[in-house]
């Protein structure tokens, strides 16, 4: 509790990574392989075969992207603070992650819309909704570099958090740009990220703490 207290971003960071994880763990592994390569009728297959870890796991995804646009309007009230004036960078970044958000509760929705209407849907339909996640991923991945690099940008200039973990921000966005490998930067960096910032952030800003020991010493 007291590190929750101490590090108030932790929370939602790591709500947001263990809801994700799990509803990837409940789509993937509590149903049957999909084929490699399907056809539609095979998608509508497993839609109709595997309904309840369909639901569930896409839910709990998307639960994940509501705890990350949680993390990322404290942390913009903490940019914020920072950077100070009209507050635009960090305006920017979280307008990033408000569309990564909307956009990432998007790539499981095809699924759950199936999985709800199974008895209803066609196979064409189904192929469709499932297939059309891969439009949503990449809108993610895109709406995820002006949250990443705003947030660097603010934190190398102001030290709201370290410069070497906003250096780490700025190739995260890098790889982001990159099509052919962005896909690792949004699975395993962007998690990375969220509870490493977590675990850096203290209740007191950076810019604070250096006031009070700069009055005390």
């Amino acid at each position: 509790m007291n590190l929750v207290k101490q590090r108030p971003l932790l929370g939602p960071a790591v709500l947001a990574v263990a809801l994700w994880v799990a509803g990837l763990v409940v789509v993937h592994s509590f149903s049957d392989r999909i084929p490699h390569h399907p056809t539609d009728a095979q998608l509508l297959t497993w839609i109709q075969g595997n309904q309840s870890p369909v639901i569930s796991g896409s839910w709990l995804w998307m639960l994940g992207c509501l705890a990350f646009l949680w993390f990322a309007a404290l942390l913009r009230a903490r940019l914020a603070a920072a950077e100070g004036g009209l507050h635009t960078v960090s305006t920017l970044a979280f307008a990033g992650a408000a569309a990564a958000t909307v956009l990432g509760l998007l790539i499981q929705a095809g699924d759950l819309a199936a999985a709800i209407n199974q008895d209803e849907i066609s196979a064409q339909t189904a192929g469709t909704l499932h297939n059309i996640s891969d439009m949503f991923f990449v809108g993610t991945e895109l709406a995820l570099i002006p949250f990443f690099v705003g947030t660097a940008v603010v934190a190398l200039r102001t030290r709201a958090l370290p410069a070497w973990w906003a250096v780490f921000s700025i190739l995260i966005g890098i790889v982001l740009v990159i099509g052919p490998i962005g896909w690792a930067a949004l699975i395993f960096g962007t998690p990375l990220w969220l509870l490493g910032t977590g675990l850096i952030v203290g209740s007191k800003p950076r810019a604070r703490r250096q006031a009070v020991a700069a009055a005390t010493a």
